[in-house]
């Protein structure tokens, strides 16, 4: 059975699934959250199959996920260390952690969010920058970006989650400050 490619799709979802939809290659990201860098600490870690490991750090590296930085000539060797891209996956590792927690652990959390200053227990929310208000209420609808197609479009307009809403309001870019390397300040 040959694989579809979604990288092409005109999809956000589809596209960011071309590119960390595996399994592996999400936990190979938890574990570079945890300071992992090197192709032995994730092996044994993750308790993968070389091979496997190789073609998923090579897939998070075309990706621009991770970089691959050479540490060791003879032989070589190489450290695997976040982009901004792939520090910009954090909030979605987050997210899963929550949901996983609250509908796929019955014996307990094993990981929880918590403030660093306070340990407070955090509860992760998504919510609007601008305004910070929650987006997981009725207030937020998916709508056709500028590049949508007449599928897309058609697509939303009929969804529940989605609206026929005037795009041009609809900022294409964002500005925000960025952090280093997924360290935590």
């Amino acid at each position: 059975m040959q694989r579809t490619p979604f990288g092409e799709l005109p999809c956000p979802i589809a596209r960011s699934l071309e590119r960390v939809g595996e399994w592996w290659s999400i936990l190979i990201l938890r574990d570079a959250f945890h300071g992992l860098t090197r192709f032995d600490q994730f092996q044994k870690n993750l308790g993968i199959a070389p091979n496997m490991l190789t073609r998923r750090l090579n897939g998070l590296v075309e990706a621009g996920l991770l970089e691959r930085r050479r540490y060791q000539e003879h032989p070589p060797r190489h450290d695997y260390v976040l982009t901004d891209r792939g520090v910009d996956f954090r909030p979605v590792l987050l997210a899963l952690m929550t949901w996983g927690n609250r509908h796929f652990a019955p014996e307990g959390e094993t990981v929880v969010l918590v403030d660093a200053k306070s340990g407070a227990r955090a509860d992760p929310v998504l919510v609007d920058r601008a305004t910070g208000r929650p987006l997981d209420g009725p207030d937020f609808r998916l709508a056709a970006g500028p590049r949508a197609t007449e599928r897309t479009r058609e697509r939303l307009a009929a969804s529940p989650w989605g609206t026929t809403v005037a795009t041009s309001a609809i900022p294409t870019k964002r500005n925000r400050t960025r952090r280093s390397a997924g360290k935590p300040s």
